[in-house]
């Protein structure tokens, strides 16, 4: 019998969180009390703010429904592994849809997790690859835990830090919030040291730790986060030169040409010439030429020639085994 009501009253909620009616002589018998001492408890998780509802008939019973808000959950070690190894496999590889939310979830679980079932989120993640979007890098939860933490209750936050040339250096910030841009995960933070505004990327971060001193959020210059981070990658994105000449008519190549890349210029009747500046990735822009639907030829830079040819020898590749069977079939 559970004679300590605060147990008896977590016991009770595990069972009712279950989707399905319990009546109300299983109840008692599954806590070893009588039905009146379970219709009290009732009372008392609703005073707590659970909606039990409760069906008349001889038997009775109850179930939890969904309320206007939604109190503290009671987790069995099942669940909580689930729940903990599911967003760390989608926090660890910024997936599109998972937000700082979702990252505050998860470190608020980890806390309160038990040593014995974090070993086991550890050894279930290590054992699993997830298949995943995008070409981001993968990032420890627990580096992404600590970092929302500091967030969420505006603490200082420390840690290594490596930039795209490699030089390492030692920050101090305020942390603002994590964005999460479908790739990859970044910081917007207040760098004491610079006394500025800095965006960081998360995977570039090593040994992130809590100071433990508080600070008052200082206002962001945009406002958003989100938008704070767009225009500091526009600020910092590399561009480059690119010319191409196509065996089409300027007109044709014009009519499928994104208006942000420029005007194609006519050399004949049957070709034209494009120069423009951008800032994607080489293979990007390899792949929008070849989408266009026109012969082609990269003048420059090296790097985007190389790319069409790697490119170019790739499908060639795939289009001498169509029709081959894929492993497993």
């Amino acid at each position: 019998m559970t004679t300590d009501t605060p147990a008896r009253l977590l016991t009770l909620l595990s069972l009712l969180q279950t989707p399905r009616e319990w009546p109300g002589g299983e109840l008692a018998e599954r806590l070893g009390v009588s039905r009146r001492t379970v219709r009290r408890d009732i009372d008392r998780l609703r005073e707590l703010g659970y909606p039990v509802q409760a069906t008349l008939g001889a038997e009775g019973g109850y179930r939890l429904v969904a309320g206007k808000a939604m109190p503290p959950l009671v987790l069995d070690d099942e669940e909580a592994v689930a729940i903990a190894v599911g967003l760390r496999a989608g926090a660890g590889h910024a997936l599109e849809g998972v937000d700082e939310a979702s990252v505050r979830a998860l470190a608020k679980l980890e806390q309160v997790l038990p040593s014995r079932l974090r070993h086991r989120v550890s050894t279930l993640q290590a054992a699993t690859t997830p298949l995943t979007s995008g070409d981001g890098a993968s990032i420890a939860p627990e580096t992404l835990t600590v970092m929302a933490s500091t967030v969420a209750g505006r603490e200082r936050l420390r840690f290594a830090y490596r930039a795209g040339d490699g030089t390492e250096s030692r920050r101090v910030t305020e942390p603002y919030r994590l964005v999460s841009t479908g790739r990859r995960w970044y910081l917007v933070a207040y760098d004491l040291d610079r006394a500025d505004w800095r965006t960081f990327r998360v995977d570039r971060v090593s040994e992130p730790f809590a100071t433990g001193a508080r600070f008052v959020p200082r206002e962001l210059p945009t406002g958003s986060a989100a938008e704070y981070l767009r225009r500091s990658m526009q600020r910092h994105q590399e561009s480059y030169d690119f010319e191409v000449t196509f065996a089409a008519p300027a007109p044709d190549v014009a009519g499928r040409l994104p208006k942000w890349l420029g005007t194609p210029e006519p050399l004949d009747a049957g070709s034209c010439r494009l120069r423009a500046t951008v800032g994607d990735a080489v293979e990007w822009t390899a792949l929008r030429l070849a989408l266009l639907g026109f012969e082609f030829t990269v003048q420059e830079p090296a790097e985007l020639v190389d790319c069409v040819r790697e490119l170019g020898g790739r499908l060639t590749r795939a289009a001498g085994v169509a029709g081959a069977r894929t492993p497993g079939n």
